[in-house]
């Protein structure tokens, strides 16, 4: 028998392989963590015993989830969403249970399945994975749309509803003789720890982490955070709810205090590592010889679960006021199985409620939709397109109202993402009275930001059509000003394929993803970590009584070596030249055309650097190379990142566009 620790070290190993080979084919880590669980898993290799210690402690990366989550949410936002949540949710979960009686009666003969089955059934395929939705959303920047509200609506009253759904399939396996009082008092309970964690927990939790924080201490910080999100998991745990619950209050509680954006960097290894583990430990369930022995009942029981959830989830949805393209994109994000209805599924084996042949092939077919839910989502907006036939008119009224906006601008910057690193530059830009286009995916921002007269609209940036709408074919530059790697790779994709000369900045929170994104196309990526670093020396050299003249230019030369593109612009606070910008140093991409007389010469050959021009970096079929030597030669479709002086950049344009003809000509 194996080690805890060749246990762990060989899991990790699985799934650092899994993950690498899903990424290396732009699938989803989650499905690799999935696979690798039921090839290492005990029916399938058995490389890997099932543990329930590996089962328990992957819990907690859902617990971790549903926190990060919290601090996206507050109090205000869950008050707003007490309709989907009570209303949409209730009436999915009642539904989902009252067609499965239904299907159970009429086909009662031939399935074996009593009316209680059917019941306990019901509740179990009504659960979606919270997990999987989540990861995905958050990944997709959706959690903010309409339809990710939606979702996220459904997927809280599920989380409240296993408690009820516990208390009646026990009821029904002939445990539990008064079920009104049993329900009663469930639901008392409910009350109680949700009155507990939002109403104490509000007043307490900023007081409580002010101490922690005046301490000065990261390990206590990080320690105080642990403590708050197992401690409100562990009351609502107590309380007979779920474990995801009481983290995602904890999570919505923080979020109203000036601690957020610490907290969720904290978090983060904590709940990516256990995430992950938890999709493993799924993966183990699946036993593949049950897919062999009964591959058309797994089917049926794969299909008609996700098929109903996506027909009455749409519906749903609409009569809750959502269009037709969000009700569908709410109903196929909801569609698959979840973690949940496995601990149901135990309940009902346990209390014989359905033979356990059948049970084994209902728990194949939720793994089996859990694995088929991430292409799902990202092929939502595809299957809604060719389902919905108002959808088309949606999106072109939604991209109407972008270039509406763009069509009054030329030469302006598009700015993805309207948060507070998206407004200060939008600002800064209408200073120096530059135009600009916003895209947002946030309604209640978009709509205080337009009614205050700022050029921003609705729109995902990481879509092309959006882009196309913004007027990326006369725009000078995009800026990405949310640090999501995923999207910002799927904009400088887009870009490259729209306009591969026009110049991409992009933040990111560290210096991580900057060789990902760099090679990707972006012209500069920004790690918020080393600007951060940068002012603190610089004020910490100033407060040390060094000279101010000397923090600048020293911090000017720290600049110059990491940004390519700020090379020569700062020259000192009293150099001349710095207002009028004629003698500024600039960059600019050329792209250089097959008949041009520079195809096949040597950038030696060019003299350029006799024009006073430097060749930054050029982009070869996707490729980046950064500052090429003087005998790389030119081929058809480069493009050059060109840096110098204004007048000089329009004389080396003029000679890299030159054609052959005229050159043969002048000769």
């Amino acid at each position: 028998m194996i080690s805890p620790l060749e246990m762990t070290l060989f899991l990790l190993l699985a799934s650092v392989v899994g993950v690498v080979l899903f990424r290396s084919l732009n699938l989803p880590p989650m499905l690799g963590y999935l696979t690798v669980g039921i090839v290492v898993g005990p029916h399938a290799l058995g490389l890997a015993p099932d543990s329930e210690r590996a089962q328990n402690l992957a819990e907690f990366g859902v617990v971790f989830l549903m926190f990060s989550i919290g601090l996206e949410f507050s109090l205000a936002k869950l008050r707003a969403m007490r309709t989907l949540v009570f209303g949409l949710g209730l009436l999915q979960v009642i539904g989902t249970v009252g067609v499965a009686v239904l299907v159970g009666l009429l086909l009662e003969r031939w399935m074996h399945v009593t009316w209680q089955g059917s019941i306990a059934l019901g509740g179990a395929l009504a659960m979606s994975s919270t997990a999987i939705v989540s990861k995905m959303l958050a990944e997709r920047l959706e959690i903010e749309t309409e339809h990710g509200r939606n979702i996220f609506g459904v997927l809280l009253f599920q989380d409240l509803a296993v408690v009820p759904l516990l208390i009646v399939i026990a009821a029904l396996g002939g445990e539990t003789h008064d079920l009104p009082m049993t329900l009663g008092i469930a639901a008392l309970k409910i009350v109680v720890a949700l009155s507990l964690l939002l109403f104490m927990g509000q007043r307490f939790m900023t007081r409580w982490f002010n101490v922690v924080a005046r301490r000065r201490s990261q390990e206590l910080f990080v320690l105080n955070l642990l403590l708050v999100t197992l401690g409100a998991a562990f009351i609502t745990d107590k309380f007979g709810l779920s474990l995801a619950l009481g983290a995602f209050i904890a999570g919505m509680l923080i979020a109203e205090t000036p601690y957020r954006h610490q907290v969720e960097e904290d978090i983060k290894p904590f709940r990516d590592v256990l995430l992950g583990l938890f999709f493993v430990t799924t993966g183990m369930l699946l036993d593949p010889r049950v897919l062999i022995a009964h591959p058309l009942l797994v089917l049926a029981f794969l299909v008609a679960p996700v098929l109903l959830k996506i027909v009455m989830i749409t519906g749903l949805a609409r009569l809750f006021g959502a269009t037709p393209g969000v009700a569908m994109r709410t109903g196929i994000g909801l569609a698959q199985a979840g973690e949940f209805g496995f601990v149901l599924l135990n309940l009902i084996l346990d209390k014989h409620l359905v033979s356990a042949a059948m049970l084994q092939a209902i728990l194949a077919a939720m793994l089996l939709s859990m694995l088929a839910a991430p292409f799902m989502i990202q092929n939502a907006d595809r299957i809604v397109l060719r389902l919905s036939s108002t959808e088309w008119m949606q999106q072109s009224l939604q991209m109407t109202r972008i270039a509406t906006q763009s069509l009054r601008q030329n030469a302006h910057v598009i700015i993805c993402g309207y948060g507070r690193a998206g407004q200060n530059l939008a600002r800064m830009l209408e200073h120096e009275g530059l135009p600009y286009v916003a895209l947002d995916l946030d309604p209640d921002r978009v709509n205080a930001a337009a009614a205050a007269g700022e050029s921003v609209v609705f729109g995902d940036a990481a879509r092309r059509e959006s882009l196309v709408s913004a007027g990326i074919h006369r725009a000078a530059a995009v800026a990405v000003t949310y640090a999501n790697t995923p999207s910002a790779l799927r904009v400088l994709h887009h870009v490259h394929e729209l306009e591969p000369a026009l110049p991409v900045i992009v933040r990111t929170v560290d210096d991580a993803d900057l060789e990902k994104l760099l090679a990707a196309g972006a012209t500069e990526v920004i790690p918020e970590i080393v600007e951060g670093s940068l002012m603190l020396a610089s004020h910490t050299l100033v407060l040390m009584g060094v000279p101010m003249r000397r923090v600048v230019r020293r911090v000017e030369e720290l600049r110059d070596a990491r940004y390519s593109l700020l090379r020569g612009y700062f020259h000192g606070a009293d150099d001349p030249g710095d207002d009028d910008g004629h003698d500024q140093v600039r960059l600019q991409s050329v792209a250089v055309d097959g008949n041009a007389d520079a195809v096949g010469r040597s950038l030696d050959e060019l003299g350029l650097a006799s024009m006073g021009v430097q060749v930054t970096a050029i982009r070869r079929h996707g490729i980046r190379g950064v500052e090429p030597g003087p005998e790389t030669k030119l081929r058809e479709a480069d493009i050059l990142v060109l840096r110098g002086l204004p007048e000089a950049l329009a004389l080396a344009e003029e000679r890299l566009l030159r054609n052959r003809r005229a050159g043969a000509s002048a000769a």
